[in-house]
């Protein structure tokens, strides 16, 4: 069966930083919920508030910029966002997102192409994009299969645990 996660579009533009995700007056708690209710308000007053489990962020280039802090992506996991589709990451953003099971994607046009709000199924072990609200439908890499599963374990902590059999 196939991994499909489907949701409403939250739309941000190029080089998005850690510090509007996740503002560093808020990196006193580690705990989800609370990053949550902060995530994007220095972007989008009206995210936190507003987001709902299972939608998905659309951005342009360069989405997760500037600090290496985890926050960031544990803060947009905790809000509710299923995935994130942007034209390209952070190499750190990245990497920390695959370690805490949130799947990011990467296309080149798929951005230019979505409004906020739109309709938007993604088909993760197929790597199909699928815009419900336009009807256009895009191809991107998927994530090898380990890769996969490490996300679908809901990262890197509980894949080791299993692996390991201590879960």
């Amino acid at each position: 069966m196939d991994n499909i996660l489907k949701g409403k579009t939250w739309k941000y533009e190029n080089d998005v930083d850690t510090d509007v995700i996740i503002p560093a007056r808020y990196l006193n708690t580690s705990e989800p919920s609370e990053l949550a209710e902060h995530c994007m308000e220095d972007i989008d007053k009206t995210f936190a508030k507003e987001v709902q489990k299972g939608d998905i962020i659309v951005a342009g280039e360069n989405f997760g910029c500037g600090s290496s802090r985890e926050h960031a992506p544990i803060a947009i996991k905790a809000s509710g966002i299923s995935v994130i589709i942007a034209k390209t990451f952070a190499r750190i953003f990245f990497r920390n997102s695959i370690n805490i099971g949130l799947p990011i994607l990467e296309h080149p046009t798929f951005s230019d192409e979505c409004s906020k709000g739109d309709i938007i199924e993604v088909n993760l072990d197929k790597g199909i994009i699928k815009n419900i609200t336009t009807g256009k439908e895009y191809k991107c890499n998927k994530f090898p299969e380990e890769i996969q599963n490490l996300i679908n374990e809901g990262g890197l902590v509980n894949y080791t645990a299993k692996k390991l059999g201590v879960r």
